[in-house]
């Protein structure tokens, strides 16, 4: 099994550490990661620039590590062109929820997607952060179990993985979709300068059997994902509604 880790957060992050050292238990692991951290980046490609990569300025005990000027999507191309047959691409663990609508702007799921964009098993894994690092030693064990199932007993897919930070069961999950309201905060600088956050306020509780609603639970959620977005059933409606004649 050849396992290929990144994530969003950069290769200094411990949480890429932790997933690293858990994964090499289930086959040889090479870590491709950005060397500063691209977190919410999305699906970002970089065409503008080449890319390169350099050894990881940090070590890696028994692993290959190496950073990349680009993005996490960009990382998941030049690891799996550098190394031939990866069988799965694990993309974390994030340094805070990738749950419900932050998946259309993770960079930590956008590894994944990029990995099934080229036939291989993506999984994204993500947790919460709050004023001190996660505890990735009480999440190991919950970790491994997850990718057991994921990586030796289910076939090629997407997989959406977030861990609350005392998780006390797994739940296969969809995805929440609720409605926020988007903000934006002014704020001034050390300078006198004015500068703004854009941050979200949801409209709506999560919905039971959602990702958003087992994190809340303290449950393991466990999403498959699909790269097709088409909307079947309102196609089916469209189709009678409106015609181009």
């Amino acid at each position: 099994m050849r396992i290929l880790v990144t994530n969003d957060d950069g290769i200094y992050s411990p949480g890429i550490a932790s997933l690293a050292k858990i994964a090499s238990q289930f086959g040889e692991v090479t870590v491709v990661a950005p060397d500063v951290e691209q977190s919410s980046m999305g699906h970002a490609v970089t065409h503008s620039r080449p890319l390169a990569y350099k050894k990881s300025p940090i070590e890696f005990p028994g692993i290959n590590a190496y950073r990349v000027n680009g993005t996490p999507a960009d990382c998941v191309a030049l690891g799996t062109h550098l190394y031939k047959h990866i069988d799965v691409v694990l993309s974390g663990i994030n340094m805070g929820l990738n749950l419900g609508n932050s998946m259309w702007h993770s960079g930590t799921l956008a590894a994944a997607k990029q990995a099934v964009l080229f036939g291989v098993k993506g999984v994204a894994l993500s947790t919460p952060v709050g004023k001190t690092e996660p505890d990735f030693d009480l999440l190991t064990p919950y970790v491994s179990k997850v990718l057991d199932q994921l990586i030796n007993r289910l076939d090629f897919g997407l997989y959406n993985v977030n861990f609350p930070s005392q998780p006390k069961d797994i739940k296969w999950t969809r995805q929440s979709v609720r409605l926020y309201d988007g903000k934006i905060i002014p704020g001034t600088d050390p300078m006198g300068r004015k500068h703004y956050w854009f941050t979200v306020t949801p409209l709506e509780p999560a919905e039971k059997e959602t990702d958003r609603w087992a994190v809340e639970n303290d449950y393991i959620s466990v999403t498959p994902l699909r790269l097709d977005l088409t909307d079947e059933g309102r196609l089916t409606v469209v189709k009678h509604q409106c015609t181009w004649e």
